[in-house]
């Protein structure tokens, strides 16, 4: 297996249409990046006719959530994250798949929700993840800070940039792997390299194997 796989991710559901746009104008995505409820202008909530439509193609499923409003306060990262297990769990997402809460929307974030969002779902027998932008916003200071509290926020959670943006490409065309991290290091492990398509309703990612192999 090659050490980064390339896929993609869509705030809209994946249909044959969908799938047939990036299969004819990329490539054959090997993992999609699905949200998991429907958040008005921002994403359509993954199904499971969905889950089952990528099932029969063989594409793995890395799951988004982002129904919150601010990405501060312990109590409400705490809310968020049982909110997401609650989401996993009634799609019958296996347990140890990582669920990616999307802070990069926030230019706000704080080490408070970040350590909630971590410590919640450690104990919950599902994995930690994090999209967001390491440039711009409060991700990266609050990330480390949540560290120097508790360090299970750097070992137990998968980090998924979203730079540097160059564009997207197909499989072949695919930059070679080099997102920007956090100061204080972790496990970025994935990078969402090229954003909105004009061809496609979608973003192209490259995942480290090792993120490939927890996805369900």
């Amino acid at each position: 297996m090659p050490k980064y796989i390339w896929g993609v991710d869509s705030a809209q559901k994946v249909t044959q249409e969908l799938y047939n746009c990036v299969v004819n104008n990329y490539s054959y995505p090997n993992f999609w990046g699905r949200y998991l409820t429907t958040v008005p202008n921002a994403s359509e909530g993954l199904t499971g006719d969905e889950i089952q439509f990528m099932k029969s193609k063989g594409i793995k499923l890395l799951p988004i959530y982002n129904d919150f409003r601010k990405a501060t306060g312990y109590r409400e990262g705490q809310v968020a994250a049982r909110n997401a297990i609650f989401h996993v769990k009634r799609l019958g997402i296996k347990e140890g798949t990582p669920i990616f809460a999307n802070i990069e929307r926030f230019f706000e974030v704080d080490d408070a929700w970040i350590r909630a969002w971590v410590e919640t779902i450690y104990p919950s027998g599902y994995m930690s993840g994090f999209y967001h932008n390491p440039q711009e916003g409060r991700f990266n200071e609050a990330f480390c800070e949540a560290v120097q509290k508790n360090n299970k926020v750097k070992t137990q959670s998968i980090l998924w940039s979203a730079e540097p943006a160059p564009g997207a490409t197909d499989n072949k065309k695919a930059p070679t792997f080099n997102p920007k991290k956090p100061k204080c290091g972790g496990n970025v492990w994935a990078w969402q390299y090229g954003r909105d398509s004009t061809v496609c309703p979608i973003d192209t990612n490259l995942i480290d194997n090792r993120l490939f192999m927890k996805l369900p």
